[in-house]
């Protein structure tokens, strides 16, 4: 329809409105994950061992609060775009191997697996021209 292909030309609106909703979301998931302490890290880190990885689960458990939180500033702003879309995609790989691993089934793992293709198909596309990549 004529009135869509307008639309066309705000491509970049488009990501821009996508990498604020999507930034903002990961942030409101990672600040409380990041600001729970070791005992929170440990809890998050230990759906590693979903994956046959049991060792320092604080560690990832951090990496993952950090991934989100850091990752959700990074997408929002557009900066280290790519490299924060693949921190995320892992995240999220984890996250949906822990839901379907303790039984939640694929409606239970589908948010972690929709983002997943998100932060992928993102991956591929870039953050557009109002980033600070592109400045």
């Amino acid at each position: 329809m004529a009135i869509f292909s307008i639309l066309n030309k705000y491509n970049n609106v488009g990501l821009l409105l996508m990498r604020i909703g999507l930034g903002v979301m990961m942030i409101v998931h990672g600040l409380p994950k990041l600001m729970g302490g070791i005992d929170k890290w440990e809890k998050v880190g230990s759906a590693m061992s979903h994956v046959g990885i049991s060792f320092y689960p604080a560690a990832w458990g951090l990496s993952a609060a950090l991934a989100e939180s850091v990752g959700g500033v990074l997408i929002f702003l557009g900066l280290a775009f790519r490299p924060a879309c693949i921190f995320l995609l892992f995240t999220m790989i984890i996250a949906a191997a822990m839901h379907l691993a303790s039984g939640d089934g694929l409606l239970g793992a589908s948010h972690p697996i929709e983002l997943g293709f998100v932060f992928l198909g993102l991956l591929f596309v870039g953050p557009g021209k109002y980033s600070v990549d592109k400045k």
